[in-house]
């Protein structure tokens, strides 16, 4: 969930860090220009051979190999370029610092490919300890789930990041398959932390809480648990932190139980027709439950046959904008991918080719949603989709 954004406090703000690596980077290359202008006026009787030797060192802090070499055969050709206009080829000076210029240059390409190179490991680690977090956090659903096939899908908005402040899971117990997904404000840190607290309460309740409204009140206390450390959240977090939450139940019987804490309704697939699960009764996200004036909600029963598919998914998907600043239209995309899926049925069934099912609607999905929004995705993108089999176990379709 993106956070309303807010004018920095800080003079030192990312914005103007990156202004000031910028201008780091040019440095060097205005060092030759600054050169250029002092040999090729009057005032070249001052002495330039070290801010010429000094540019490949400047450039490999900055810059990496191929930009210090860069900044190397502008220092090589400015030198070249000055000691012809002054005829100073004769000199042993100039000699000196084309080999001081030399020497820097190789020092510096060999630095700058180390620092390279221990970035990239640096960063690989921390990729496979963020794929580590993410499938102890964020694990797969099972393909299988008692009457239901399932499938997930995780996103995250950040360029190389694993995690977020999504959440999702789905559980078989003995009440029902049970599913979560949810949306925690804020990112970072905090809100990977706030989505463990509501995931670890999850899994514990859905085993011994009948009550779908009991399980949602253990994930809500988590929260609440969670933020009360000392020193866990921000204070930002602590006094405007919530979690837009929706919890489904899919009982025996051919429904679906639903309770939404101020998240996005899940979307039924029936027959070619999306429908939004509208609560009757719209609930606080958590963390905000003492806003609610009466009981603390109830399930809401819908009927969910055999060939249905549910939806359930974060705001990321239908908040998702291309450059025109139109919205993804989820419900539209899945009726479209459902006609399509018919058709290869139909193909499918008289090559014999095997039917994937939740998983590969889901990855059509994705691509659909990528393809929209040419890549830029403005915040993280949760989604479980599952499939109601018919009594006998099997795909309806």
């Amino acid at each position: 969930m993106r956070a309303p954004s807010r004018p920095s406090s800080r003079p030192g703000g990312g914005g103007h860090h990156q202004v000031l690596f910028v201008l780091a980077e040019c440095v060097p290359f205005a060092i030759a220009l600054l050169v250029l202008a002092i040999e090729f006026t009057p005032a070249h009787v001052l002495y330039t051979g070290p801010l010429l030797v000094a540019t490949p060192a400047l450039a490999a802090v900055t810059m990496g190999p191929k930009g210090t070499i860069a900044a190397a055969g502008l220092a090589v050709a400015v030198s070249v370029a000055t000691a012809t206009y002054n005829q100073a080829w004769g000199n042993q000076q100039v000699y000196s610092n084309f080999l001081a210029l030399f020497l820097v240059s190789v020092a510096s390409v060999t630095t700058s490919r180390m620092a390279r190179a221990r970035s990239a490991s640096e960063l690989n680690q921390v990729r496979r300890i963020a794929s580590a977090a993410q499938k102890v956090l964020l694990r797969p659903v099972p393909e299988r789930l008692g009457p239901l096939r399932a499938a997930s899908l995780y996103l995250a908005a950040e360029k190389g990041a694993q995690i977020g402040g999504d959440l999702y899971e789905a559980m078989e117990t003995r009440y029902g398959i049970r599913m979560i997904v949810g949306d925690v404000r804020g990112k970072g840190l905090p809100a990977v932390r706030t989505a463990a607290a509501v995931l670890g309460a999850f899994r514990e309740a859905v085993y011994y809480e009948d009550d779908l409204v009991d399980v949602v009140r253990h994930c809500e206390a988590a929260m609440r648990r969670d933020a009360a450390v000392p020193g866990a959240v921000d204070e930002e977090a602590l006094v405007e932190g919530f979690v837009t939450a929706v919890v489904a139940q899919v009982p025996d019987g051919h429904v679906v139980e639903v309770v939404n804490r101020g998240h996005p309704p899940p979307l039924l697939l029936r027959d070619g027709k999306v429908q939004a699960l509208m609560p009757g009764s719209p609930l606080p996200p958590l963390g905000l439950g003492e806003f609610i004036a009466g009981p603390p909600g109830r399930r809401e029963r819908y009927p969910f046959l055999p060939g249905d598919r549910l939806l359930l998914h974060t705001d990321g998907v239908n908040e998702a904008r291309d450059r025109g600043n139109t919205f993804f239209d989820l419900p539209e995309a899945m009726e479209d991918m459902e006609d399509r899926e018919a058709k290869r049925a139909v193909e499918a069934a008289a090559a014999t080719m095997p039917d994937r099912g939740p998983r590969e609607f889901l990855d059509r999905l994705c691509r659909a949603l990528v393809r929209h929004t040419e890549g830029r995705l403005a915040d993280d993108v949760a989604m479980i989709l599952v499939e109601r089999l018919d009594d006998a176990g099997g795909p309806v379709r």
